[in-house]
């Protein structure tokens, strides 16, 4: 879940900072405040494309920190684990940076990232429904997960059955078209296939050999140099009359025999003695080295040849060794293929058909699971839906088939009418945003506690709603902070009474510009703005109390709130 939002100069927002809860809270505020670009920074910070718009007047750049608590969400974790993200004690730190000159930047956990990673990442922290064209309900190719999420783990074990007979089916075919291919030139690929793996044998390379050539080489070729300044270097250090050896050590010896008089001297004497000791340590691996040396045109022209020979194998079969040897084991497997002569034709074509039934049999089992349920999923869903005033909606579960796949053989996509008479169709393209809104609140209510975002926030929900709708809306959110945080939009004073946290967004005046504020109502303010939602400007003393009520709270006067 988020636990801390902070923005920093996007549009008129100059600074704000949030912090967040599990359970159900509500942002309110007059219209055009900046509700909707708190959202904005959300989706800024799980990978929306950036516009440099956004950037506040005469502002470098926006930046959007959101920190977020995955202690106790597996799948948040995994999909983090995945692209080589490391949580701090379970925590993960977003920055999105918006320049003004139009590019942008993101990091995660202080690593930067590619915005389509970021974006992967956001799918499994948050779900945003509202007005906005990207939701996720409307994207059909999700419908499939939202019924498979509310079916629960029978779908999951035949899901992992379909998969493991889909990839059986898999390499039975690549089995069968490799030997299908092969035989068309059977006995060319067969020579060539021969060649190439011959080829590499008799170099048989090993991992980063190249460069441990190179560099030897490189010694043969200069052995005289290399044994000249070797064997000078030993003769001037120690091997000569008063070397430098000699002399550091006849001055170790002098200063040694004088600490005695000058304890402090021992302090000077430290460095000189230790750069004896690295000298004599020098010494004796340069003379290993400089004795090592020997020239030997013979390895000169061996450790050449190879050279040669590796480097002809990178531009034939791979860029460094290591692409060589996986080519020679593709080389030999198919090799192996085409030698093998029980292997023939019929066998794996049988082999394939038994796969692709299995895999029939399996895509069957799970298409008639999800068949089966869905007419109970969509009567919950338009259960909800009757208690979100949309009294004459309906909602099916549309299904069509394709060829089986990991995924099994369904394609699903959610159909709906909001009004009576009208035909179900497809969900995405009929449905106003505060209709998609109420579906997805409807959804999320059915699917409540199962799976899915940690996160869900709903922008304007309560679009047309009032009385009784509204009130039932703001229950169903309440139920659904059981299992999720719910951040919620609202100018609805029954939404915003349930909330358990309460922010305010104001636009005000400072320093001659207008600048958006965020704050965290205590109970006599959020008093004040139920009353201000219920009545509009002019607070009366019986919206104040009927404020009170809604929030559960005692008929105070008005005077105690100033």
């Amino acid at each position: 879940m988020i636990v801390e939002l902070t923005v920093e100069q996007l549009a008129i927002i100059e600074r704000a900072n949030i912090q967040l809860g599990p359970g159900f809270t509500v942002l309110t505020g007059e219209t055009g405040a900046g509700k909707s670009l708190l959202i904005d920074a959300i989706e800024l910070a799980l990978g929306e494309r950036a516009d440099a718009e956004l950037v506040r007047t005469g502002a470098p750049r926006a930046s959007v920190n959101v920190v977020l608590d995955l202690s106790t969400e597996k799948t948040a974790a995994d999909k983090c684990a995945e692209l080589g993200i490391v949580l701090e004690d379970g925590l993960l730190y977003i920055q999105r940076e918006v320049f003004a000159e139009g590019r942008s930047q993101c990091r995660v956990n202080s690593k930067m990232i590619p915005v389509s990673a970021l974006k992967q990442l956001g799918q499994v922290l948050v779900d945003l429904h509202g007005q906005h064209d990207h939701q996720s309900l409307l994207d059909s190719f999700r419908h499939i997960n939202y019924l498979d999420l509310w079916i629960g783990e029978p779908v999951d074990l035949l899901k992992v059955e379909v998969a493991a007979r889909h990839l059986e089916a898999e390499q039975a075919r690549k089995k069968l078209l490799a030997l299908r291919a092969g035989m068309r030139d059977r006995e060319h690929r067969l020579d060539l296939l021969r060649f190439q793996v011959n080829e590499i044998e008799s170099v048989n390379p090993l991992p980063g050999e190249l460069e441990e050539l190179e560099t030897q080489l490189s010694r043969l070729k200069h052995m005289e140099k290399l044994a000249t300044a070797s064997f000078g270097a030993l003769e001037a250090v120690s091997d000569q009359e008063n070397c430098a050896i000699d002399l550091l050590g006849t001055a170790v010896k002098a200063l040694e025999d004088c600490v005695r008089f000058d304890a402090t001297l021992e302090e000077r004497l430290a460095p000189l003695r230790e750069a004896l000791i690295l000298a004599e340590d020098g010494v004796h691996g340069l003379r290993q080295y400089a004795e090592g040396l020997e020239a030997d045109p013979g390895q000169l022209d061996l450790v050449a040849d190879r050279i040669d020979a590796i480097k002809r194998l990178r531009r034939k079969y791979g860029e460094d060794e290591v692409a060589i040897l996986a080519y020679l084991h593709t080389a030999k497997s198919e090799l192996d293929l085409l030698e093998d002569s029980e292997a023939s034709e019929e066998e794996l074509a049988a082999g394939v058909s038994k796969a692709e039934s299995e895999l029939e049999k399996a895509a069957k089992k799970l298409s008639d699971l999800r068949k089966g349920r869905a007419a109970e999923f969509s009567g919950l869903v338009q259960e909800q839906l009757r208690d979100l005033a949309m009294d004459r909606a309906l909602f099916e579960v549309d299904f069509k088939q394709k060829p089986a796949d990991a995924d099994g053989c369904d394609t699903v996509e959610f159909f709906f009418s909001a009004n009576a008479g009208e035909v179900p169709r497809p969900l995405g393209k009929i449905a106003s945003g505060g209709e998609i809104s109420r579906v997805m609140l409807a959804i999320k209510t059915a699917l409540a506690g199962k799976a899915g975002v940690p996160t869900l926030i709903f922008d304007e929900v309560d679009t047309g709603l009032g009385g009784r709708a509204a009130a039932t809306v703001a229950k169903k959110l309440e139920e659904l902070a059981q299992h999720y945080q719910i951040l919620v939009i609202s100018h609805l004073p029954q939404l915003a009474s349930r909330a358990t946290t309460h922010f305010r967004i104001e636009k005000v005046e400072s320093a001659g510009r207008v600048l958006t504020r965020v704050r965290q109502l205590s109970y006599d303010e959020r008093v004040e703005e139920i009353a201000r939602m219920v009545a509009g400007d002019v607070i009366t003393e019986s919206a104040l109390s009927n404020a009170r009520e809604m929030l559960g709270g005692p008929a105070m006067p008005s005077s105690l709130f100033g």
